[in-house]
């Protein structure tokens, strides 16, 4: 349920940014590190739109698989360990040192 909405939010705002820039024709003068450009306005924000969310998706990507790593590394050393507590633990039945006297 979580998905389908976050996935209608976003297809809301890229349909009211296809609708608002089918009717901005105006031609913008874009500067960029390297060089510059003469854009139309829909098309720019579109296009830096589209960037800015598969950057968006690369880097928490990025993050989401670096902790997912580490909560594998921290899962296989809880098994390691309590594959090692186990043999101490499922001894023979050991009988007290102290005496009912």
């Amino acid at each position: 349920m979580k998905y389908l909405l976050i996935f209608l939010f976003v297809l809301v705002i890229v349909v009211i940014s296809i609708t608002l820039g089918a009717h901005n024709d105006q031609v913008v003068t874009f500067n960029y590190l390297l060089a510059q450009g003469d854009y139309r306005v829909s098309t720019l924000l579109a296009v830096l739109f589209a960037t800015g969310f598969v950057l968006g998706w690369i880097i928490c990507g990025l993050f989401y698989l670096r902790v997912r790593l580490s909560l594998g590394r921290a899962q296989r050393k809880i098994k390691r360990l309590e594959q090692q507590i186990a043999p101490a633990t499922t001894g023979p039945d050991v009988q007290p040192a102290v005496s009912k006297e």
